[in-house]
């Protein structure tokens, strides 16, 4: 069963059991992918339907941020409500030390040294993290390990762009 199915029967059974946040949630879901089917004028991809998936979850998760800024704090709790509901047909959302092994192999296998190589490394990682984690943290984690790799390979630099020494 694919995904678009999966969201689709959820919905029916939704509506069935009269549970009407559920119902509402994955009705817009379901019509933010079927709007872009429409735009692509070809049926979504199962990467695509999760593309949009993961799209309506950082969408709400940025409401939250921006009612609890406002005190809304009844808006954001329904939104939060929205994203459990979504995230239960995300995959499992890897770990800080399976997404750290992840880009490390992403690293050695794109022969990254420095930060100038994140967005080859992101390109190579991105298709396997979606949906898993936040963009953001990988990205994060990537230039983390790069900048690690890149001062290893360079020891005999100071920080301050000085030698050992403190000569200038």
């Amino acid at each position: 069963m694919t995904l678009a199915e999966r969201l689709q029967a959820d919905l029916t059974n939704a509506i069935r059991q009269r549970d009407e946040l559920r119902r509402d949630t994955l009705r817009m879901v379901l019509a933010a992918a079927y709007t872009q089917a429409k735009a692509a004028r070809r049926e979504l991809s199962e990467d695509e339907v999760l593309t949009v998936l993961v799209r309506e979850v950082k969408t709400r998760r940025e409401s939250v941020e921006a009612f609890r800024k406002g005190s809304r704090d009844e808006l954001a709790d329904k939104e939060e409500a929205e994203i459990a509901i979504l995230s239960s047909f995300l995959p499992q959302a890897l770990d800080e030390d399976g997404l750290r092994e992840m880009v490390r192999a992403a690293i050695a296998e794109t022969g990254a040294s420095s930060a100038r190589d994140l967005g080859r490394v992101m390109s190579a990682l991105a298709p396997r993290t979606r949906g898993r984690a936040d963009g953001r943290a990988v990205s994060g984690m990537v230039a983390q390990e790069l900048a690690r790799a890149d001062l290893g390979a360079h020891p005999e630099s100071h920080p301050a762009g000085r030698g050992r020494e403190g000569s200038p």
